[in-house]
Formats: structure tokens, C-alpha cells, sequence
């Protein structure tokens, strides 16, 4: 690991008062002492206090105060919260452990199905130039009263809400609401702060169909990037905050539909069909989705947050051959490899948000939830053989996250680019 460069600002208030001292010792104290002992303190209050001719009056304000709980911990404007490197901090108790969080996935509790090493708890990201807040429940709750946020996207993006509704059960136990046939679209509330959490499914964000051959999946999907995936959009002018991502199911065959027209393909090796690859039919579809964000009517202060690609880190194989993810601690900054498929999404994400920041200007407000390079850094936080499923014996789970895990770092963006934006 790298050594940390951090710049830390400190401030130092003094009191020291010898009112009572002076009072006993009286006219014994020869004068030129006495003026010499309050001469002394009174420069060192001028030297350590910021501001010592400033009367602080109390506050009592309780809209004051709430906005006290919304203010982050002192971060410079210019740190770079998603550029860093982990740090093993041993004092470091997880929010929850996967006995006290109730709601999470029997897939993504690693301890009971006989992951015994606890020691990737043990690690805080270090962002270079400052420190991340770790999140706050109760200022989270605030900041999202009586409104409304949902995950739009994959089974990542669930990954992420479970996360963050088993941060959040610290503060409030959550009521589970609604809960599809499929289990794919999900509804929490808290009914203390009327704050509404859901996980809305789409695979690709625009329309998406598999082909069929005699009756059977063949793997095979069509992609519409002029048809925005209905099962989001129909939801979207409730919706406050968004928290948008996918890119694990761009990795098949797949034909790219404009109209009527077939303009590109990703591993397809079809003739008189372009294979532009992942990077461009991700592209499109978050352009796509962006640009259906920006033009929606009845979305008038919405919140859209982009959260780059979630890698994966089989080893020793594919996730059909026997590949594995069997680290116990972080990769360092330097063992990474920013060269890959995975930061090129990353990239190319950030270029759309970008993108769409400019054509919704004032309208519409945008941030990047920039997890990507944290998480190249954290193969040992997936599930690999501890995920129980019975209808997949020997296949390893590498691309979802136990919990609790680093995945909980997540929310600890989440809330800082929140605060920023709201």
C-alpha cells in the first residue's frame, strides 16, 4: 500500500480563566504580578482562537440545526473523494453485521453460508488529499425527508440498496412495502422520516429482448436504443433522487436497433454487422437514458446520480470454469491496472454524465458516484463460493459484494455527493 498524503486543518480554542485564583490571593498579590498573569492569558485566547471578539449565540433554531446534521465533515472543495487508496484501520466496526441487518439477501451473507475471515472489514478508503466522512444514518434521513430515491438498474444496483437499507436500519427499521412476483422491483419505507427507498429491475435501460430458438433462451438480445425500458420511466416523475447504473448484462451477444435498422453489434462475428463492443452499446444506452431524463416533463427537481461500473474480479477462470475470488485483503493503487475494459466504462460513464449536465444546464442536476477504482482495488470483498445458492453449486459469486463489505463504502459517496447537490 501507498503511504497516506493527507492535509488535515486543525483549530484550538482556549479557556482558561483565573478569575476564582485571583479573587483568593486579593491584595497579597503584589499588582504588577497580578496584571502580568491576565496580560498572559488574554494573549494566548488572541493567539489560539479564530476569532476571539466573536459572541457565538446559541442555537436554538431547530431548521438551523437540521441543516447542521446536512453539512458534511470539513472536506476541501478540491479533494478528489474517489481517488485514493485503502488503509487498513483495525479500530474500523462495521455499521451492521449480517445478524443485526435482517434484510439481507441469504446470497450476500458470506459469514453464515462459512466465510470465516473477518479481516476485510478492517480497511477505510483514503481518498489522497482529505478523509471521507464515514456515512451518518440520521443525516442521510434527513436529507431525504419525505422524498423519494430509487436504484435503477441491475442486480448490482440491488446490491447497493440492500447495503445502504441495512446502514439505514441503524437509525430506522424499514417497512417492506411492495415486493414483485420476480422479487426484482422492491419498495422500503421509513415511515419516521416518509422517506421512500426502491430497486427498480432493467437490464439495459432501453428496451431489450432475448431471442428464442425453439421455445429456448438462446442468450442472445436485441437492444432498442431509441425505446427507454418502461419498467424505470414510468416511475421516474416520483422519483426525487435516482441512482442509475448497469453494464454487467452488456456482456453477450447483443444487436444494436435504431428503428428499423441493425447498426452495430457486440459479440456477434456477424457479417455486414459491426462489432463497436461493451464501451459503445453501454454508451448508447446511457446516453439514451440520460437524454429521456433531461427532456422528462414532469421531473422538475429531480436528482440524477450515475454509478460507474462495479468490476469484477474472477481469477483462475471465468465464472463458468471454475474461476474464484478467494483474497482475504485489498489490492494496492499500483496492482491495478487502469488499462482495462472496466475503466473504460468508468470513463466513458463520466462522459455522459458530463454530457447530460450540459444539455439539462440549469434544469437538471447531476453527480457521479465514482466507485470504480476504489473497487478494482477489493477482490477480496465478494462472495465467491460463500453466496449458498443450490441450483449453482460450484460456480463462484465475483461480481456482487458481501454483506457487510466494502460495498457499504458506497453510501459513504453517496452522502457526500448528496450534500453537494442538494
Amino acid at each position: 500500500m501507498k503511504s497516506s498524503s493527507s492535509s488535515s486543518s486543525f483549530s484550538s480554542f482556549l479557556f482558561y480563566s483565573h478569575k476564582e485564583r485571583c479573587l483568593k490571593m486579593g491584595r497579597s498579590v503584589p499588582f504588577l504580578l497580578s496584571s502580568l498573569g491576565l496580560t498572559t492569558i488574554f494573549s494566548l485566547i488572541l493567539l489560539f482562537s479564530p476569532n476571539p471578539f466573536k459572541v457565538m449565540p446559541k442555537n436554538d433554531d431547530p431548521d438551523d440545526q437540521k441543516l447542521l446534521l446536512m453539512e458534511p465533515q470539513k472536506v476541501e472543495d478540491n479533494c478528489d473523494l474517489f481517488k485514493g487508496h485503502w488503509i487498513p484501520d483495525l479500530n474500523m466496526v462495521s455499521q451492521y453485521t449480517n445478524s443485526s441487518c435482517v434484510t439481507i439477501p441469504d446470497s450476500k451473507n458470506c459469514f453464515r453460508h462459512g466465510r470465516v475471515d473477518r479481516d476485510f472489514l478492517n480497511w477505510r478508503w483514503k481518498p489522497e488529499k482529505c478523509d471521507l466522512p464515514s456515512f451518518d444514518p440520521h443525516a442521510f434521513l434527513e436529507i431525504v425527508r419525505g422524498k423519494t430515491l430509487a436504484f435503477v438498474g441491475d442486480s448490482v444496483a440491488r446490491n447497493h440498496m440492500e447495503s445502504l437499507l441495512c446502514l439505514l436500519s441503524k437509525e430506522e427499521a424499514p417497512k417492506d412495502v411492495y415486493k414483485d412476483s420476480e422479487d426484482r422491483n422492491r419498495i422500503w419505507h421509513f415511515p419516521v422520516h416518509d422517506f421512500t427507498l426502491k430497486i427498480i429491475w432493467t437490464k439495459f435501460l432501453v428496451v431489450g429482448e432475448e431471442r428464442m430458438t425453439n421455445g429456448s433462451s438462446s442468450g442472445v438480445y436485441d437492444l432498442y436504443l431509441d425505446k427507454i425500458d418502461e419498467n424505470w420511466t414510468r416511475e421516474l416523475h416520483t422519483i426525487d433522487y435516482v441512482v442509475i447504473s448497469d453494464a454487467h448484462w452488456f456482456f453477450r451477444p447483443i444487436y444494436l436497433h435504431v428503428g428499423s435498422e441493425v447498426v452495430a453489434c457486440v459479440f456477434c462475428n456477424a457479417p455486414n454487422i459491426t462489432d463497436r463492443g461493451v464501451s459503445f452499446a453501454l454508451r448508447m444506452a446511457f446516453r439514451a437514458a440520460l437524454k429521456h431524463i433531461n427532456h422528462c416533463k414532469n421531473c422538475k427537481n429531480i436528482v440524477t446520480m450515475v454509478r460507474t461500473f462495479s468490476p469484477s474480479h474472477f481469477e483462475n477462470g471465468a465464472w463458468d470454469t471454475g474461476g474464484n475470488c478467494n483474497r482475504t485483503s485489498p489490492l494496492g493503487d499500483e496492482e491495478i491496472n487502469l488499462e482495462t475494459t472496466d475503466w473504460e466504462l468508468r470513463n466513458m460513464q463520466v462522459e455522459e454524465v458530463e454530457t447530460a449536465r450540459k444539455e439539462g444546464g440549469q434544469r437538471r442536476r447531476y453527480g457521479v458516484l465514482d466507485i470504480t477504482r476504489a473497487m478494482l482495488m477489493r477482490p477480496d470483498g465478494h462472495p465467491s463460493e460463500h453466496w449458498g445458492n443450490k441450483w449453482m453449486r460450484g460456480y463462484n459469486d465475483c461480481v456482487h459484494w458481501c454483506l457487510p463489505g466494502p460495498i457499504d463504502m458506497w453510501s459513504d459517496f453517496l452522502l457526500a455527493v448528496l450534500r453537494k447537490l442538494v
